[in-house]
């Protein structure tokens, strides 16, 4: 729909317009003679690809007369050649909509303020069937004052300019749409034909190129919640009855985006900077200064409304950890009060008696339930927006980002796989993968450098970052909510063997569980109780099964973490594991030795009722929707938990048992420590063994009768000495 132009084109010569008066017009003037070349078939038009055509007498043959402003526009001076051709219009050219910029012609000298009804109908009287292009300018006189439009938008109805020029034929039909810069010092009112107003800077967005990645769906819904209605103007929100979102509660685990979504926000609105406050820093040791520096933060926004009204500016007041001032009220005993005052005095700023609609108040927190409720409710920061951990799409697209610049550059080897990456970063949050790259791009820039001669200049053509780089990043940069490999590793140092039918039906039937925590829709929640004597492999068998599940999260409980802490601290940390849990798709959560989290005493018997009620609440607590847990307890005391009510609280229990002698034998014939001939007679003393105390066993025959023999035990050089492996079994059965 770019239209088409004449055949002949014509060489003419740029002159001045001949009177201040036509400069106005915002038309082209030629001769009688050469008007004829551009005349549109079927029309009483005469168009060329430079403005629409009038004659004029005083117009030399061969010249085009055009005023200043179209001589800027076309980057053309008085006396110079160029080459004018008939323009003919395609068919439903007619614009639908045009969207005009207004400034003085002398900038600076006076504030003005426009009826936008008036100028529309004065504007159309004056440049009807004119074609108007996006990026065009214009001179007119309104009421005196002497202005240039230009042309920031032409929709033509049905029309996309996604391929071709912006532009149409002004109708009397058209819709105009007036803007002008806040210090233009124009006023633009009754502007009822706006189909949007111009709270953003740009008309669309590019997540990727602010560096906000895997938060699309994050994004969107704030969006909707809280600035759809600000795209409108003022006079469609008031017919419908409805106030702006004031204010916006960004919550999530740490180093997920919330500070940089809330940044490039502030950046994106067409309003004043964001003001960014760190919650601490509005405190004061003097008396009511800390509600005075609550009032300061609002101060430019209440005298724009008052002095603009409708027309003011958005004020964007971003609060980093708000948690540290806007505590619950009466949560905190430090005898000032200063918390509550506050909480009271952001209340009554957002929402009080004289309450701003051009504030948007931005809060962000990793504690979501240290808040006052106050603070939560509708009309103040009532859309709560969940930044949780990047899914794997989301991961692609920040190690894209993070990348993209090694990219360009040429520093990303061949071999580097950011899809692969991805699937391998579970559970990371944005800052994290950031640190894989930083981590990974110091292994490339170390190989360049020389510890001998640190001045040695480096080639920079010689520095790649490969895939073995990125793999060595993420084994040094461990996610907060990942699964505790290190200290899944330790609770079976001496590996998974083949130890009987049970062990292994026991372990299938915990991985059959964690199937059915991943697929199915109807358990979210799964717990499972091991009992057996002590030392019978039930941690070992957790821990095995909690690797082997490839769960993104996996954290081991046990009391050895805990040491002389407090019930209500040991309570505390339980609950942030489960807490930590929540934030993840999938989890798993092993609580090894219950009896020992409880502090069970024997004698007595006593044990701690206060995490003994936690544990029984949170075994029976669902997770969020579409988050899945699965609980693995070890005990080794069941008639205890049973007594006290933590058995019935797991789903199901399986009983670990000890060795019997076939299955002593099978360790033994894997560790390959004895001889074929004294397999059976150390298997037949190792019955009714606990597996761990096995180990011991091995362990301390291994080491010959006088030391310095496990070395060629385990190489397979030598046996161990069934004499020496009875003596060693005396040393460790109790009588």
């Amino acid at each position: 729909m770019a239209g088409r132009y004449g055949s002949q084109v014509m060489t003419m010569t740029v002159t001045n317009t001949p009177s201040a008066d036509l400069a106005f017009t915002n038309l082209a003037y030629c001769s009688s003679s050469d008007l004829r070349q551009f005349s549109v078939p079927g029309s009483d038009l005469f168009l060329a690809n430079f403005e629409l055509i009038v004659y004029v007498k005083c117009i030399r043959d061969g010249n085009i007369a055009l005023n200043a402003i179209q001589r800027r526009h076309a980057r053309v001076s008085t006396g110079d050649m160029v080459s004018v051709s008939r323009f003919v219009p395609p068919e439903n050219f007619d614009l639908a909509m045009l969207t005009l910029e207004l400034e003085f012609v002398k900038k600076g000298t006076k504030s003005e303020q426009v009826d936008a009804a008036l100028l529309s109908t004065q504007l159309k009287r004056k440049y009807t069937n004119q074609v108007l292009t996006v990026g065009q300018k214009a001179t007119f006189e309104y009421h005196g004052t002497n202005y240039i439009l230009t042309v920031n938008r032409a929709d033509v109805e049905g029309q996309d300019h996604s391929n071709g020029i912006e532009r149409g034929l002004l109708s009397k039909d058209t819709y105009i749409v007036f803007e002008a810069s806040n210090s233009s010092g124009i006023k633009i009112v009754n502007q009822r034909e706006a189909a949007s107003s111009n709270i953003f800077k740009h008309k669309e967005f590019n997540l990727e190129s602010l560096g906000i990645g895997g938060l699309g769906a994050e994004f969107a819904d704030i969006f909707r919640r809280a600035f759809a209605s600000r795209v409108f103007p003022p006079h469609v929100t008031s017919r419908l009855g409805i106030k702006h979102v004031k204010g916006m509660l960004l919550f999530g685990p740490p180093g997920t985006g919330k500070t940089l979504m809330a940044r490039q926000i502030g950046k994106m609105l067409n309003g004043k900077d964001p003001k960014i406050v760190n919650g601490p820093e509005v405190l004061s040791k003097f008396v009511g200064e800390t509600e005075k520096n609550v009032r300061d933060l609002f101060a430019d926004a209440e005298q724009d409304q008052r002095t603009l009204g409708d027309a003011s500016e958005l004020h964007v007041i971003i609060f980093d950890e708000i948690d540290a001032i806007c505590k619950s009220r009466g949560s905190t005993r430090d005898g000032t009060g200063v918390h509550d005052s506050i909480v009271n005095q952001l209340l009554t700023k957002i929402d009080g008696v004289e309450a701003l609609n051009n504030v948007l108040l931005i809060g962000m927190t990793n504690r979501k339930d240290l808040l006052d409720e106050a603070l939560l409710r509708p009309g103040r920061l009532e859309v709560q927006v969940e930044i949780s951990l990047p899914d794997e799409a989301g991961r692609l697209q920040i190690l894209q980002i993070h990348t993209n610049k090694m990219k360009e550059n040429s520093f990303l080897g061949t071999d580097i796989n950011l899809q692969e990456l991805a699937a391998r970063t579970k559970n990371y949050s944005g800052a994290e993968l950031e640190g894989v790259v930083k981590s990974a791009t110091s292994y490339a820039l170390n190989r360049q450098l020389s510890m001998d001669d640190l001045t040695k200049p480096v080639e920079e053509e010689n520095i790649k970052i490969t895939m073995e780089d990125f793999l060595h990043a993420i084994y040094e940069v461990q996610p907060a909510f990942g699964a505790s490999t290190d200290d899944l590793e330790r609770c079976r140092l001496n590996g998974m063997v083949d130890s009987g039918d049970r062990h292994n039906h026991i372990y299938k039937r915990a991985m059959l569980l964690v199937e059915q925590v991943k697929v199915s829709t109807r358990s979210p929640l799964v717990t499972c109780l091991l009992e057996g004597p002590s030392g019978s492999g039930k941690t070992a068998l957790a821990a095995t099964v909690g690797i082997d599940s490839d769960f993104p999260y996996v954290k081991i409980v046990s009391a050895e973490t805990m040491i002389g802490l407090s019930e209500s601290t040991k309570c505390a940390h339980i609950v942030k594991v489960f807490e930590d849990a929540y934030k993840s798709p999938m989890s798993i959560i092993i609580l090894d030795d219950i009896e020992r989290l409880l502090e069970y005493v024997a004698i007595g018997p006593r044990f701690s009722n206060i995490i003994s009620q936690t544990l029984m609440v949170l075994l029976k607590r669902l997770p969020p929707k579409g988050k899945k847990l699965l609980v693995f307890g070890t005990t080794s005391e069941l008639t205890f938990l049973d007594s006290v009510g933590i058995c019935d609280s797991f789903s199901v229990t399986y009983s670990v048992p000890t060795l019997k002698t076939e299955d002593a034998k099978k360790v033994l014939t894997q560790l390959d420590v004895f001889s074929e001939d004294d397999v059976d007679a150390a298997a037949e003393a190792l019955n009714d063994m606990p597996i761990k105390k096995l180990y011991m066993l091995i362990e301390m025959a291994a080491q010959g009768e006088h030391g310095g023999s496990a070395e060629a035990i385990y190489a397979g050089k030598e046996k161990i000495k069934i004499t020496h492996f009875f003596d060693c079994l005396q040393d460790i059965v109790r009588f």
